[in-house]
């Protein structure tokens, strides 16, 4: 993120609820200088929950129902930590993480949401489906729609436990789509049972009179068996148990009850009511610390109780940024009365929906109409956003591509436009103070650095250079890399950029012995610079230590923009080293990743990538190659390469030149990230792809593929990228197999080796 005054306080959003969702959409309309916003929450994406009744009916697509979190906070300038938390130490002003080192914050706001209650005993945890997290619910939601797909002649029966709005809602949405899969399979309605457990005498005891009748002659019509004032003692081995002794077999069970919140948000300190909602008062402030907000359904106003409804969730999120501006600026907040009644829309399964609002009571297909409008414009404000200036990048990919290939065949070298990298201008030095706090936090939560008797002078020691010892009988192999950041996480992008400098060791055979790291750190107060080294290097050396090296220094500078690189050592034994030279005619070649970071990234940048893509892609960059390479050694790998900024067909062309062969290699065969080809189609590039398209001159027959669609991801590149060998024949199949055993799923075979013909060019594609 370049921030064009420094860094000077950090806003930290806990949760990816509605009223944070908002309040992003609001940073990004209108930024405040020095000021960096993190979201922290536990997904790219965050369901509205106004639409998730029709989700579960059928009528949305899970798309349509979702806010793309990742985009979201790109727009805003913001980061996106994706982790679950599961503490706060408010002495130091942290929250804890379960995957992560600790956050830090000058300011917090807290949008969790919330989770039903469950029940003291339960015996059988996976029969039991509570109805939030509403991400763990749609996950065994779609399971139960794809066991009754599979098996629609079973019989099946469905427990919800819960009989206000939303268990009355979710009965009816469930059975709705249910039947419509047993309609499809021709088989009969009573292969479905749906029980409705109810603690009360009546249903929505907080609606009115007319609504209560309404819901239960409608349930009681559609045959939803209702058990009223059947309080639920406990759920054990697919059953239900009631304290009356009732007991009903059944084979999932949605717990729909009253709402509870995370323990840890008291067991902190925070101020809290008695089921454990954050206390604020009329400005959303917490009630006990005066740097903590809270909204939606983590929060319970003091002055203003109302019910966990997502409808106030949406209406404090502009009060919210109001006042985290406010604060910011030091400035007096602004109080915030919620409206005392709200108009309830409750759909009923079936393409209709009931109102209610007060003593007011009406149900009608209109209203649903009237209530899918009202939804998908709340929505259609979290993907109309303002679109990133692309840059100077390419508009349209086809047509460049035809100009390269074409112009190479008549052998002549195109003119490119490329875009120059900008610099950032001088930089000084990190504090000695800052970096020396910040290795020793890194060390206590990483349980101290590893150690290795071949390094005889590291970060222990204040000499002015790290000394190592190559044991009698190795060669030490060495790479660098260096480059700016292409995630808002410093802590994933640490993870990233030592993945991505390690590989070169692990594609040439060597073991990673030490590292040197270079950083530079966005501008900013000392404590906001010392939090962003601290998660920029915890994630390298998580990385480092489980490639067994250390890192045994470095050097630091502050500049415009986050940027990070490792300077590593391996050790290999001579005769063991891998190199692009090795290839033989007669092998294949293996791929251990898919591609096409490049063109995910450039949209990403651009707001026009799925947050869902990204996350894909991360999660390959965050991918060893380490046991992909150990592999490789064990199936007789002649030759190897890690695929990166060059692109697939520029590493290859190294390898081809380097081994004297040919090499035909299978288009289809090629693996490709989520979203790739998509973003490709749409002319969106990497500002690297016109340099590596060059690379076509080696391609034989280019100007019959070049219209492929897959054909322009040949040249995008990678960060991170996956290990392309050569493996001979006979070994291929087991190391394909070993390969995805161990978590390398892309893993393909995508061409073979042939003999170079002379004066021919060496990639032929089919």
């Amino acid at each position: 993120m370049n921030q064009s005054q420094p860094i000077g306080r950090d806003l930290v959003l806990l949760g990816g609820g509605h009223a944070h969702a908002i309040a992003l959409r609001l940073f990004g309309m209108k930024p405040m200088s020095g000021v960096r916003i993190t979201l922290l929450t536990e997904a790219s994406d965050t369901a509205y929950s106004g639409m998730l009744p029709g989700h579960v009916a059928g009528f949305y697509s899970r798309e349509e129902c979702h806010i793309d979190l990742r985009r979201l906070a790109q727009f805003a300038g913001a980061q996106l930590y994706l982790d679950r938390a599961i503490g706060l130490d408010l002495a130091k002003k942290q929250i804890l993480c379960a995957n992560r080192p600790p956050v830090g914050f000058d300011l917090l706001s807290i949008n969790l949401g919330s989770a039903p209650r469950l029940p003291d005993v339960i015996g059988d945890r996976e029969a039991l489906i509570p109805a939030k997290p509403i991400r763990q619910f749609l996950e065994r939601w779609d399971q139960v729609v794809d066991d009754l797909s599979q098996k629609p002649e079973k019989a099946v029966t469905i427990s919800i436990v819960g009989g206000g709005a939303g268990g009355v809602e979710l009965a009816l949405t469930i059975q709705h789509r249910l039947q419509q899969i047993l309609s499809a399979a021709q088989q009969p309605f009573s292969n479905l049972t749906v029980h409705l457990f109810q603690k009360e005498a009546t249903l929505l005891p907080t609606q009115n009179h007319w609504v209560r009748d309404r819901f239960q002659t409608l349930l009681t019509q559609r045959g939803i068996q209702l058990h009223l004032q059947e309080p639920v003692r406990s759920v054990e081995s697919h059953r239900v148990i009631c304290a009356s002794g009732l007991t009903i077999a059944c084979d999932y069970i949605f717990w729909v009850t009253q709402a509870s919140a995370p323990d840890w948000l008291a067991k902190a300190g925070l101020a809290v009511d008695e089921n454990g909602f954050v206390l604020v008062n009329d400005t959303l402030r917490s009630l006990s610390h005066p740097d903590i907000f809270a909204a939606g359904d983590s929060a319970t106003m003091l002055n203003h109780p109302r019910p966990k409804a997502g409808v106030f969730a949406v209406r404090q999120g502009k009060p919210l940024v109001d006042n985290l501006r406010r604060s910011l600026q030091n400035q007096s907040l602004k109080p915030f009365r919620p409206q005392a009644q709200y108009l309830s829309l409750i759909g009923t399964g079936n393409g209709e929906a009931i109102a209610a609002r007060g003593s007011f009571g009406w149900q009608s297909p209109l209203l649903w109409r009237w209530k899918d409008r009202i939804d998908r414009a709340f929505m259609q404000r979290f993907s109309d956003l303002p679109q990133m200036e692309e840059s100077g990048q390419p508009s349209a990919v086809s047509g460049q591509l035809e100009r390269v290939v074409d112009a190479f065949l008549l052998s002549k070298v195109p003119d490119q436009n490329v875009p120059t990298m900008r610099c950032a201008g001088c930089g000084a030095k990190v504090g000695s103070s800052i970096l020396s706090r910040v290795l020793r936090r890194v060390q206590q939560e990483s349980g101290g650095l590893a150690e290795r008797s071949d390094i005889l002078v590291g970060l222990e020691a204040p000499d002015d250079a790290a000394v190592v010892q190559v044991p009698a009988g190795l060669v030490m192999v060495q790479t660098i890399d260096y480059f700016p950041a292409l995630l808002n996480d410093p802590f994933v992008f640490g993870q990233v950029s030592a993945n991505h400098a390690l590989s070169d060791l692990f594609a040439m055979g060597a073991q990673p012995q030490s590292a040197l790291a270079i950083a530079t750190i966005p501008y900013a107060q000392p404590a906001n610079v010392e939090e962003t080294l601290y998660q920029l290097l915890s994630g390298a050396i998580s990385v480092l230590h489980q490639a067994q090296a250390v890192l045994i220094g470095g050097h630091t500078t502050e500049g415009a923009e986050l940027a990070f690189g490792l300077s590593c050592n391996g050790l290999a034994q001579p005769d063991r080293l891998l190199r692009k030279g090795g290839m033989k005619p007669g092998q294949v070649l293996l791929l251990t990743k898919a591609i096409g970071t490049g063109t995910l990234f450039a949209a990403h940048m651009q707001l026009r990538a799925k947050g869902r893509w990204l996350d894909d892609a991360i999660a390959s960059m965050q991918q060893s190659n380490q046991q992909a390479a150990t592999c490789l050694l064990e199936h007789h790998a002649t030759a190897c390469t890690d695929v990166t900024g060059f692109g697939l067909i520029g590493h290859l062309v190294e390898m081809v030149q380097a081994s004297k062969v040919a090499v035909t290699l299978n288009l289809a065969a090629i693996p490709l990230l989520q979203g790739a080809l998509e973003t490709v189609e749409k002319g969106i590039t990497s500002s690297l792809q016109p340099q590596n398209l060059h690379a076509v001159q080696a391609i034989a027959n280019a100007s019959a593929v070049n219209t492929h669609p897959h054909f322009p991801l040949l040249f995008d590149p990678q960060t991170s990228g996956g290990l392309l060998a050569s493996v001979p024949v006979e070994e291929s199949d087991r190391c394909l197999t070993a390969l995805r055993a161990l978590g390398y799923a892309h893993s393909a075979i995508i061409g073979h080796t042939t003999p170079l013909s002379a004066q021919a060019k060496p990639i032929t594609i089919v």
